[in-house]
């Protein structure tokens, strides 16, 4: 089908008619009623002979077909805002939407540059509108790879051809155990990791390994993707777990949490940006891309110009 400007529009309402979980919850933001947001969905439906998701008393959810286009959508509306970014460049202007991928739980991380740089490059490129996914590590690979990020930042253990990854920042990750766990009673000492081993570990999907090693254990009792749903294990006192110092430090002034053996148990995530490899970059996404490593100098005191290239 020849994609035209109505098409364009029908599938940015059908991307925000899914981020926002269903047309009720997507009515304040597209300003329609639920039977425009229906009757424009239904236009969208004819046009591709398709039908897109089921809607009524049993809730909102998207047919397989639906999904398959969501994904599609994601690709076109990327390249089609990197177009208007490149266009705009060519005017020496800076706007269009800028795609990027991070993960949850670093808004409090004093160490994470995010925040400088998304205050610097607003005040830089005023024009350009900010559309900012939280997702796994994995995630963000892939949608990077296939054009549905422009970049993203994270932790990337297994690095994979077709990306380029540059260093940003580190972020530590203590271990934690809560007020009712039996390792709450030995606050202060010496932990031998045999003793550790006996207990059960939360530990990260995308990280188990490297904390199974450190503990000397085998397997994981549970695992989950972000520090929520980790930390609300290591709450429940059946688990101990690997969190980030700034994310747990409310409930250790609490006397919720209580981290074990700080100088012997810990590690660190080292975040990246990824960029699709060997793509030349619109002037937009090179200039977020050098805004974050100038906060990251900036967070860290470092001197600009002494980066090394």
């Amino acid at each position: 089908m020849q994609i035209q400007d109505t098409d364009l529009r029908l599938l940015r309402m059908f991307e925000t008619i899914l981020q926002c979980g269903g047309f009720a919850a997507a009515q304040p933001i597209l300003n329609l009623s639920a039977s425009s947001i229906s009757e424009y969905m239904a236009q969208l439906e004819t046009r591709l002979g398709l039908r897109l998701c089921e809607r009524g008393r049993g809730g909102f959810r998207l047919t397989e077909d639906g999904a398959q286009l969501h994904a599609a959508a994601e690709r076109l509306l990327g390249a089609v805002d990197t177009f208007h970014m490149e266009a705009g460049a060519l005017r020496n202007q800076l706007q269009g939407v800028l795609r990027f991928g991070m993960i949850e739980a670093t808004l409090t991380d004093t160490h994470s540059p995010l925040q400088v740089a998304i205050r610097n490059f607003g005040q830089a490129a005023p024009d350009v509108r900010l559309h900012v996914q939280i997702e796994t590590p994995g995630n963000m690979e892939q949608h990077v790879l296939d054009g549905r990020l422009h970049l993203a930042v994270g932790p990337f253990p297994a690095q994979i051809p077709g990306l380029d990854y540059t260093p940003l920042y580190r972020e530590e990750q203590g271990l934690y155990c809560s007020s009712t766990h039996p390792l709450y009673e030995r606050a202060g000492e010496r932990i031998p990791v045999a003793t550790l081993s006996t207990y059960r570990l939360a530990a990260r999907a995308y990280l188990g390994a490297q904390e199974l090693k450190l503990l000397r254990m085998t397997q994981a009792a549970a695992t989950v993707d972000n520090v929520e749903g980790r930390a609300m294990l290591i709450l429940s006192g059946n688990y101990i777990g690997f969190l980030p110092p700034h994310y747990a430090q409310p409930w250790v002034n609490t006397g919720l949490l209580h981290r074990v053996d700080p100088d012997h148990y810990v590690t660190h995530l080292d975040f990246r940006i990824i960029t699709r490899k060997g793509k030349e970059f619109a002037r937009v996404v090179q200039s977020f891309h050098e805004h974050l490593l100038e906060a990251a100098d900036e967070v860290r005191g470092v001197k600009r110009g002494s980066r090394k290239k």
